[in-house]
């Protein structure tokens, strides 16, 4: 991230991604367990968040492996390697061995975290409660211990995100708790080299071919590249893409697309492709609604979006043509508590995974294909979903 996100409402809210509402939480412990008592190893493990803990799925064959107590909402995201995903609890991020199904010793504390960001073999976590940014590369999670990084702490706590870039520049947002305006870049020592304040209620980002970054805006999305910002603008006056999904194997950033200041739930049809070599931005309607978990990236750089209509749009970047369309499960409405379950779209190399929260079931699909590879159904209806992505 992914990214929610992951993963759309208001600003600086408890355990926010793609932003909502104050987040319920809850001061209890998880169950916590030691190496010498988990069960095998799981082969690309899959973490999908409940009511009450998180559950722990083989990936190929999506059978659960565990069940862990955690009370509170929680949510998931990749930490950046084949092992780890990071949880986001009302203490702060902590490090969750999905392969081992444990927890380890490494946490972040911190009110309200928020986005975790991978990028170009770098983590990123921003606390929203704090303003903190931590900056940690995946591969010394190995172990259980704390990884050592780079920190920097923001001006004022907002709802924000940050990203480094392979050249060590740290984008990272502007804000406060009211309002939100833009960004600034930082170099390695982290001294500011960059900085523009021309993209209110700033949200989210992504990152796309050729180590280019897309901030959303209110009234379109800022670019970073080449060392200096770049506002791309909506052919609307009001026009919020406060979610994104990047690729690199794209220079075209997917974004949702939404018009109405006004609405206590806006259900848009439209999304928007941000073409980063151009500043130019194209809208796409789909004929169905969307929510902030519906966004993601294929392994060759496809737009996909889940729609309430049940089905997974394979969308060229390029054309904003649907080259494949898979029908993926049935109609679903977005709830209005964003913290709600509803249909959640993961995706891993080849396979799209597709939670369906009123049937307590997962899917696996092959995104090439086409086809369903296999279903799950699960105690209970699942809200987050991610798991592991090797970021090397």
């Amino acid at each position: 991230m992914l990214t929610g996100t992951a993963l759309a409402v208001t600003a600086s809210m408890a355990l926010t991604a793609c932003g909502g509402s104050d987040g319920a939480s809850s001061d209890a412990e998880p169950k916590k367990q030691t190496k010498s008592s988990a069960t095998t190893a799981v082969e690309n493990p899959l973490v999908a968040s409940y009511d009450g803990g998180l559950y722990v799925l083989d990936g190929e064959t999506l059978k659960l492996a565990k069940t862990v107590e955690l009370p509170g909402f929680n949510r998931v995201n990749p930490a950046g390697d084949e092992d780890h995903v990071i949880v986001s609890t009302d203490s702060g991020f902590r490090v969750f061995d999905a392969a081992r199904q444990t927890f380890t010793d490494a946490e972040f504390k911190g009110a309200k975290p928020g986005h975790v960001v991978r990028h170009g073999g770098r983590t990123v976590l921003f606390t929203d409660g704090t303003g903190e940014v931590n900056v940690f590369d995946p591969a010394d999670l190995a172990g259980g211990k704390q990884p050592e990084g780079r920190g920097y702490t923001s001006a004022e706590p907002h709802h924000g995100v940050a990203i480094e870039l392979a050249g060590g520049e740290l984008v990272t947002t502007l804000g406060t708790e009211e309002k939100r305006t833009g960004a600034l870049v930082l170099d390695k020592n982290n001294k500011e080299i960059a900085r523009a304040e021309n993209c209110p209620g700033v949200h989210g980002e992504a990152a796309a071919q050729g180590d280019v970054v897309g901030l959303g805006c209110e009234d379109g999305v800022l670019l970073y590249k080449d060392g200096k910002f770049t506002k791309v603008d909506a052919p609307d006056d009001y026009a919020r893409t406060g979610n994104q999904a990047g690729s690199d194997a794209s220079p075209i950033l997917l974004g949702d697309y939404k018009t109405d200041p006004d609405a206590e739930l806006e259900r848009p049809t439209r999304i928007s492709l941000i073409d980063t070599r151009t500043a130019k931005m194209k809208l796409v309607d789909l004929g169905t609604s969307y929510s902030f978990r519906s966004l993601a990236r294929g392994p060759h750089g496809e737009a996909l979006v889940l729609g309430t209509n049940g089905v997974l749009h394979v969308i060229d970047p390029e054309t904003g043509k649907a080259d494949k369309k898979i029908e993926a499960l049935g109609d679903w409405t977005e709830p209005l508590d964003w913290q709600q379950p509803r249909p959640t779209l993961f995706v891993r190399d080849h396979t799209a995974y597709v939670s369906e929260p009123g049937k307590r079931q997962l899917h696996a699909y092959d995104l090439d294909s086409g086809e369903k590879l296999t279903s799950v159904t699960l105690p209970k209806a699942t809200n987050e979903l991610s798991g592991t992505v090797d970021g090397h």
